[in-house]
């Protein structure tokens, strides 16, 4: 430890960190780059930095940004918009405020040699804040306008310009945000919406239909100013169970007929009532509505039994981009999958603003079952042209659902719930994901029949963010935890299902507990309900992706999440290492004592020797990091008991490696620098641990696991702009990883925004035909599932 440094490293002074968010009022994850660009465009940014490095906008930059500042704060704020927009004078007082900030950039540029490039920049701000003020005088002229037409359909109190409604439908559940919506239509009954759809289209806006604003990858999140968010909540009736003679289905069926804004709750509730079960239960079923879950295909637990939505509707129905009513039937249900049958058929009629005058001869589209979603993969929401089918799957993209007919099903009799705890490697546990549904695909072919209802998974991430509550008697946490729904008319034949999927259970080093009463069953599901969690230790921001996976694939997905999670904890305490070693080589904190302050030739000492020690720490960790794949020995002594293990990595994720603070770093510097007199140092070591530890990115994993539908999230703290960087990096490593499994990006959450960037070139531009051909102009989410409509311009609130 008392090896000697080079001069450079102990006198060496910390590089500047890079200047990012000098516009004020910008509580957002936007820099100030991403700003610049809004209002002015890039090439003024890249002017703006050319001019620093020559030195010439000091305070000129300054006036430019707090010009930028007020732009920003109120193009993100409604309601101070609506006090603008109320008040004239104080309006002019901001304009004129702005102005006078240009006008003195410009003369100070004049005020010696002019310089080209400070002009091009006062041109284009002065240009924002001349569209900045122009977009105050059409807004008050287009909301007189809307609500004269508007109030001719649906009752005033239902058109809503204010702030708080605007707030509350600029975003989703993913918290991203590109544009505040122009005005927000609460429609009271389906009749009112085709009319509220042409009346927009008159106005010049386009359509965003939205139910309860669940969705994770903002689908329903507007890309222009000029867009009106029809809400579809108050569309809140169903019919209750109803028995019914589908089309070419030779026995009556149980069927739900909902309208969009029935909670998904409800619509279970409503079958379960009656002795049935609906089949679509997100983890969103609270708060999400049918409409939305038309739109994007829902799924959840049950979808390894009955499938997703589209393999349960019966009809819908919707609104055309044109204002026309469509009506989509299902001929010939199969009451089960989709995918398992050669041929799906479907009958579109369309009609007039009466519903009931046929518009034109039906059409009957015939898809091939399987072209519905990848095969091999239990689902698959991926591809948005979908044959052309209307409606489902389109994330409200080519009209609005304003109802829905949903078969029901019935579960067998006796239901069982399996907690199954596994306490050893991941890699050893995960293959019991397959050994589990291969067991039950095998009895559901069986008499009696016992069937797979539910397999839901939970990673070492989840388990610890969620507080479960370990049922096996060990003092430990399980890596890894599956929780299953077993189903049989034949009581024995369920209970001796549950034992043996026990028993596999206990062949991978875990232990199971089976549920019997709907009490202790509900208990056991609590956890999996708690999944939010995760990001209680950010500011609640997280990024949620899912993906599908082949099963036998999901052990190598398994090792290719961890591969990322360990290169990103690594990654973060080298970034401690040089946090530290900054901080080492300034002047460090001493507690003085009575004889004054401790030695200066002893604290140079002390310096060298915790210098030389993260030295020393950087190669070890460096030479893990960058060898993950090589053979155990290439670690010299430090392998000698780890020759079990094929490779580096195998070693970090079992845990006999382990990359420790406390052991490696916080431990030798409390005996380096022990005394009273050097309390402050180690103090502040701590305090920049727990800064760096916050930035770490992670991923934690739950999945639908018995249809590889694998929930990716990563809690970020949004107003740290590298760390959300580095995760969106980590989101592209997860979706390669994916893709390269053959798997698809997307499961259940559909594209969005979010996923833009993932999708396929050829899946896009299928889209995009279909997209012209049936909402040419944008009536309805323009701009959404086209090139280019991904994350660039979203932004999320960040206050700290």
């Amino acid at each position: 430890m008392n090896a000697p440094l080079p001069s450079n490293i102990l006198n060496s002074n910390p590089q500047p960190t890079a200047r990012l968010r000098e516009i004020p009022y910008n509580y957002t994850s936007f820099s100030d780059r991403e700003i610049v660009i809004r209002f002015l465009g890039e090439d003024i940014w890249d002017i703006l930095n050319a001019l620093r490095g020559e030195r010439k906008t000091g305070r000129s930059a300054r006036m430019l940004f707090e010009v930028l500042g007020d732009l920003w704060v109120v193009t993100r704020n409604p309601y101070l918009q609506d006090d603008l927009l109320e008040n004239p004078k104080r309006r002019k007082a901001l304009i004129d405020a702005l102005q006078h900030r240009i006008d003195a950039i410009d003369e100070r540029n004049a005020s010696g040699t002019a310089n080209v490039k400070v002009q091009k920049m006062v041109a284009a701000v002065q240009q924002a804040v001349e569209k900045f003020a122009e977009d105050f005088r059409k807004t008050y002229d287009l909301r007189k306008k809307a609500l004269a037409k508007l109030t001719k359909i649906t009752r005033k109190d239902n058109v809503q310009f204010d702030g708080l409604a605007r707030v509350s439908h600029v975003t989703d559940a993913t918290d991203w945000r590109v544009e505040y919506p122009f005005v927000v239509l609460n429609p009271d009954t389906e009749k009112e919406i085709a009319a509220l759809v042409r009346a927009c289209i008159e106005l010049g806006l386009t359509v965003i239909p939205r139910g309860g604003g669940t969705g994770y990858t903002g689908g329903a999140i507007p890309l222009t100013p000029m867009s009106a968010v029809i809400n579809t909540e108050k569309l809140d009736q169903h019919t209750g169970v109803q028995m019914r003679t589908l089309p070419g289905v030779a026995r009556q069926v149980a069927t739900i007929e909902c309208g969009a804004g029935v909670v998904t709750r409800r619509a279970m509730e409503a079958a379960t009532d009656a002795g049935l079960e609906f089949a679509c239960d997100p983890t969103s079923a609270d708060a999400s509505c049918i409409g939305g879950n038309v739109a994007m295909n829902a799924g959840g637990k049950k979808a390894v039994l009955w499938g997703t939505a589209l393999d349960n509707l019966a009809s819908w129905r919707m609104v055309t981009p044109d204002g026309d009513w469509m009506e989509v039937e299902r001929l010939e249900h199969n009451l089960g999958k989709i995918h398992d049958i050669a041929m799906a058929r479907f009958k579109v009629s369309r009609y007039a603003e009466d519903m009931k005058t046929l518009i034109g001869e039906p059409e009957i589209l015939e898809i091939a079952g399987p072209s519905f979603r990848k095969v091999g993969l239990g689902k698959d929401v991926t591809d948005k042209f979908l044959s052309g089918l209307p409606g489902i799957q389109k994330e409200g993209c080519d009209g609005l659902i304003t109802s829905a007919t949903f078969i029901l099903h019935r579960m067998p009799k006796h239901v069982r719930t399996v907690a199954l705890e596994f306490f050893g490697n991941v890699s050893h546990a995960v293959p019991a994901i397959v050994e589990i549904k291969d067991y039950l695909d095998a009895t559901a072919r069986k008499d009696p029949i016992v069937l797979m209802a539910g397999l839901e998974h939970m990673d070492e991430r989840y388990i610890k963010a969620v507080g479960y509550a370990t049922k096996a008697a060990r003092q430990q946490r399980p890596k890894m935890v599956l929780i299953a729904d077993i189903a049989s008319d034949d009581e024995n034949a369920v209970g001796e299902a549950a034992s043996h999927i026990v028993r596999l259970c206990n062949a991978r080093n875990g232990e199971g507990f089976i549920a019997v009463s709907n009490e202790a069953r509900k208990k056991f599901w609590l956890d999996r309900a708690r999944t939010a969690a995760i990001a209680k230790h950010t500011n609640a921001f997280k990024i949620n992706e899912d993906v599908v996976i082949p099963l036998p694939r999901l052990g190598d997905y398994s090792d290719g999440i961890e591969r990322i999670n360990i290169e990103l904890s690594i990654k973060n305490k080298l970034k401690l290492l040089d946090a530290l070693e900054a901080f080492m080589q300034g002047d460090l904190p001493l507690q003085a004592d009575e004889d004054g302050n401790a030695d200066a030739e002893m604290v140079k000492t002390k310096q060298t020797m915790a210098l030389a020690l993260i030295a020393k720490l950087r190669e070890n960790w460096s030479l893990i990091l960058n060898n993950l794949d090589a053979p155990i020995n290439i670690l010299g002594d430090a392998a000698a008991n780890l020759t079990q293990y094929e490779n580096v990595f195998r070693a970090v994720q079992s845990y006999d490696l382990r990359i420790s603070w406390k052991r490696e770093l916080k431990r030798p510097m409390a005996d380096i620098f022990a005394g009273r007199e050097y309390q402050k140092i180690l103090d502040k070591c701590d305090e920049i641990h727990k800064a760096v530890l916050k930035g770490r990115v992670f991923i934690a994993l739950h999945m639908h696991a018995g249809d590889g539908n694998v929930h990716t999230n990563i809690p970020v703290n949004s107003d740290n702009y590298e760390m959300m960087q580095e995760a969106h990096e980590a989101v592209a490593r997860v979706m390669a990883l994916a893709k390269g499994l053959d798997g698809v990006i997307s499961g259940e959450h559909g594209i969005g925004i979010t996923k833009m960037e993932f999708l396929e070139t050829s899946t896009i531009e299928a889209f995009t035909k279909y997209k012209n051909k049936v909402d040419p102009n944008g009536h309805f989410n323009k701009g959404k599932l086209m090139a280019g409509s991904g994350l660039e311009n979203a932004y999320t609130p960040s206050f700290g």
